[in-house]
């Protein structure tokens, strides 16, 4: 019978005694756990940050695998102060674990028992794991930015170009560049990811709005990815004319002035001729936004959920924002709307205004 990606017989060393064998076999758990996720197409990156969580717990506990209980799981989740979708990660990461070497067709209890003299069991179960019950979990603070907060975002950002620019110190091109990515971030309703990832080539033409030129759509190449599927790809309408303004200006008169690392296909450059990292627009938002004297609790994504709102608010069809969004279900995309008080307040008159005049007519 064919052993699966994962098995214990495919990474224990047969005929060995290494010197610490609990050690041993937790990193060949681990090692196989990774296989695992290789053969599932799960990302690098899920695995690495896993696999971190379960080595914490391992320090945490200073027990192995096949010794934790449920006590240590409700100990270490008390002693944490860590958001509650944070707590069900990490409880969801440690439940996938033991589930690995629980499940016999891996042979770790067999191995377990042959080795150690017990078996692992599973510790995590509804009683004692966080529930998922709302549909959004991130932190209060975290919410799209009014309108006056976006202008003002960008002012800062302007004004940090026009500084630079008449500055004897370098800087202009990439102030430049910062400016323009977070306009773009905004205007197209992008993820922070899907926007450091843009090639000059991703944006094209739209047959449905001509007067928008070689900027009419917007080829999003690398959206987020579902269950170890590739990146999702999806087709973003452009709606706001005045971006594509600054970035035909910005790949038209800034971009070639890097010389000849221009000629890459990243929309983004560093002075290297590289791509720009996720975490530098990170650093150079949180930068613009203390400038601008804005909450911290404020971040990258809230452009992406800034975008969404403020397109309902302007009456945009709730599929046009889903296919945005590249959600797959609506119920997404109105985890990210939240409209403001003036929009609230408008259509809180219509709706009076509509029925007065239809109780009048009926009199």
């Amino acid at each position: 019978m064919a052993r699966l990606a994962g098995s214990a017989s495919l990474v224990l060393v047969d005929g060995a005694t290494p010197l610490r064998p609990e050690q041993a076999l937790f990193d060949a758990m681990i090692e196989g756990w990774c296989r695992q996720h290789s053969a599932r197409r799960l990302s690098p990156t899920i695995t690495r940050l896993r696999v971190r969580v379960v080595k914490r717990f391992r320090a945490f506990t200073g027990a192995w695998p096949w010794e934790w209980t449920a006590a240590q799981a409700d100990a270490w989740v008390a002693q944490g102060s860590w958001a509650h979708a944070t707590v069900r990660n990490y409880q969801g990461s440690l439940a996938l674990f033991l589930g690995y070497i629980c499940d016999p067709r891996y042979g770790w209890p067999e191995e377990c028992l042959g080795r150690v003299g017990t078996a692992p069991s599973q510790i995590f179960d509804r009683w004692n794991s966080a529930a998922h019950v709302a549909d959004y979990e991130g932190r209060p603070g975290r919410r799209p930015f009014t309108r006056a907060e976006l202008q003002a975002l960008f002012d800062t950002a302007d004004q940090a170009v026009e500084d630079a620019a008449a500055s004897p110190r370098k800087g202009w091109l990439g102030a430049f560049r910062d400016a323009t990515l977070m306009k773009v971030t905004y205007a197209w309703g992008l993820r922070r990811r899907e926007a450091a990832m843009l090639d000059v080539g991703d944006f094209g033409p739209n047959p449905a709005a001509p007067e928008l030129g070689g900027y009419g759509v917007c080829h999003v190449r690398f959206g987020k990815a579902m269950r170890g599927s590739p990146p999702r790809r999806r087709v973003v309408a452009s709606v706001m004319p005045w971006a594509v303004e600054a970035l035909e200006q910005y790949v038209g008169e800034v971009r070639p002035l890097w010389g000849a690392p221009a000629r890459g296909p990243a929309l983004w450059l560093t002075e290297r001729g590289g791509r720009i990292s996720p975490r530098r627009i990170d650093e150079r938002f949180a930068q613009w936004r203390q400038a601008a004297g804005l909450p911290a609790d404020l971040s990258v994504h809230c452009l992406r959920h800034s975008h969404i709102s403020h397109l309902a608010e302007d009456g945009a069809d709730p599929l046009f924002l889903q296919h945005q969004a590249g959600h797959s279900f609506p119920s997404t995309t109105a985890v990210y709307t939240t409209v403001g008080a003036d929009y609230v307040n408008r259509s809180m008159r219509d709706a009076l205004e509509r029925a007065f005049t239809d109780d009048g007519e009926g009199t």
